[in-house]
């Protein structure tokens, strides 16, 4: 059923998003839920599917460390509450199916803060109601669940104002009802329906504003009880989300300091992923998507381009340059799937793709064998050459033309990046020098290469400027998610002082899983 509901979900996923208008408009509850969804499935794919507490496992375990926005991190938390249910038991029969979905409800309702009804919440609580009407079959149970959801989602207009400005109903709400439909379609056997054609969506009924950063992290290791990180959390913004399991803690909130917010949370535990989102830029791309049909017969532009990164800073760079951008990099890296659905979403002739990352670049290659010579390849294998590449870019010159231009700006840039060593060993680089290097040491990587190891992020940083600076201009400093402005502030001084001759900015929002990412042009 789950394995399932995660296709039966990317079916619906277009047509979820189109109805997204609250908590902001910002298009991607069907994406989050389904992205949601396939994590779970691959710890499906993993675990002993002839063991119940296995299986449930995979259920809660997957979803809380796939979840995405709002509406994925509710999901994990209802199905966190339906999988330690189901647990402890043999079979599924339908009075446990009942009190799995009581429990879910339960466990979503707790999730949240300040619970507000017309949301996914509501239609959860309507299919736990629906669910306790009958105990026939678990068929019957799924059936009568389906109803009294569908019952409630179609309230849910009147609950909020912001749904029925926009003439919809909840967004969230319908991704999981059609998830509680796909449980009874697989039970049936039945196919996967066909997509259904979206012809608008109701963001462009929402007016444009500051609607401030969707920020989202996953730690490890926390020192504190989540209740406490979640009160830590709070006074940052709305929309807040903090749960966990089995030693991780996953968080979501909208803010206008997610810098500061990341760099505080960050001191109470291991930060293993990150993400930040523009949501007033999440509308407008949704706006230029649902715009894209009443556009087809006006001439697009000759050349579009997709940049795969991660880091809100960078992220915001890359978007101000004109780049669709796939999330990943570094021990996250998108499918071919993920990188040719950007190219789908853009609207030019052909498309340039910025992989910036080594173990990126082939899922590229191949993602331009399926566009039909609609996009090509810059060779970008950091994401300092990314930035220069892009920088090279423009939409009005034909991406072939480009080609030339971009992959020489993208050489001319040497990318410095600062993490973790994660696991001991020694090394000899390529100028001869021996690093014995320790598990959780400081290293330093120039142009994907290994130089540097031991001492600070900071020593680090200014070790291997001092090393390549031949009479460059400019120096780009990203900070990771658990460097403060203060610290930003002081490595730039640092490399002014070191460097007079050098511009130097300095900017949040680099990498996941780095200290600092330094480019050098």
């Amino acid at each position: 059923m789950f394995r399932t509901a995660t296709d039966w979900l990317g079916v619906y996923r277009e047509q979820v998003n189109a109805l997204n208008v609250y908590p902001v408009p910002d298009g991607d509850t069907g994406t989050n839920m389904h992205l949601t969804m396939q994590s779970v499935r691959r710890e499906l794919d993993t675990c002993d599917e002839r063991s119940m507490p296995a299986v449930a496992r995979a259920v809660s375990y997957g979803a809380l460390l796939g979840a995405r926005g709002n509406s994925g991190v509710i999901l994990s938390q209802l199905l966190k509450g339906f999988a330690e249910t189901v647990a402890g038991a043999a079979s599924v029969d339908a009075a446990l199916l009942t009190r799995a979905f009581a429990a879910a409800q339960k466990s979503g309702y707790g999730a949240v803060m300040k619970p507000v009804e017309g949301t996914i919440l509501t239609v959860a609580r309507g299919v736990a109601e629906g669910a306790a009407l009958t105990a026939e079959s678990p068929a019957a149970v799924l059936e009568q669940a389906l109803f009294r959801g569908q019952a409630l989602l179609d309230q849910t207009p009147e609950m909020l104002p912001a749904l029925k400005q926009a003439g919809v109903i909840d967004s969230g709400g319908q991704g999981y009802l059609y998830l509680v439909q796909c449980m009874l379609a697989a039970l049936r056997g039945d196919d996967l329906p066909e997509a259904p054609e979206v012809t608008s969506y109701a963001q462009q009924g929402i007016e444009n504003e500051e609607f401030g950063f969707c920020t989202e992290f996953l730690m490890s290791e926390a020192t504190r009880p989540i209740e406490e990180i979640r009160e830590l959390v709070s006074p940052f913004g709305d929309s807040l989300l903090v749960v966990g399991a089995e030693g991780y803690v996953k968080g979501h909130i909208h803010t206008n300091a997610p810098d500061e917010l990341l760099a505080t949370v960050g001191r109470y535990g291991k930060m293993l992923k990150t993400k930040v989102e523009d949501m007033s830029e999440q509308h407008t791309e949704i706006l230029g998507m649902a715009g894209a049909a009443t556009r087809a017969e006006e001439e697009v532009p000759p050349s579009g381009l997709v940049a795969v990164a991660n880091g809100y800073g960078l992220v915001k760079l890359f978007r101000s340059l004109g780049a669709r951008i796939v999330s990943g990099g570094q021990t996250a890296n998108p499918s071919v799937q993920d990188i040719v659905d950007a190219v789908r979403s853009v609207s030019a002739e052909k498309v340039v793709i910025l992989p910036n990352n080594k173990n990126v670049l082939m899922a590229a290659q191949k993602a331009t064998e399926l566009m039909d010579g609609r996009a090509v390849v810059i060779d970008t294998r950091t994401l300092g050459q990314g930035i220069g590449a892009a920088l090279a870019f423009s939409p009005q010159v034909p991406a072939e033309d480009l080609r030339e231009a971009m992959t020489e700006a993208a050489g001319a840039v040497t990318t410095f990046e600062v993490t973790r060593a994660s696991r001991t060993t020694n090394i000899t680089t390529r100028q001869g020098r021996t690093l014995d290097i320790k598990e959780g040491d400081v290293i330093g990587l120039q142009d994907d290469e290994l130089v540097d190891a031991g001492g600070t992020p900071e020593g680090s940083v200014l070790t291997m400027l001092g090393r390549a600076y031949r009479g460059q201009e400019i120096v780009t400093v990203f900070g990771g998610p658990q460097k403060t402005a203060e610290d930003l502030d002081a490595l730039a001084a640092s490399i002014r002082k070191e460097f007079p001759m050098v511009e130097v900015e300095a900017h949040p929002g680099g990498p996941d899983l780095y200290d600092y990412l330094v480019t050098l042009e």
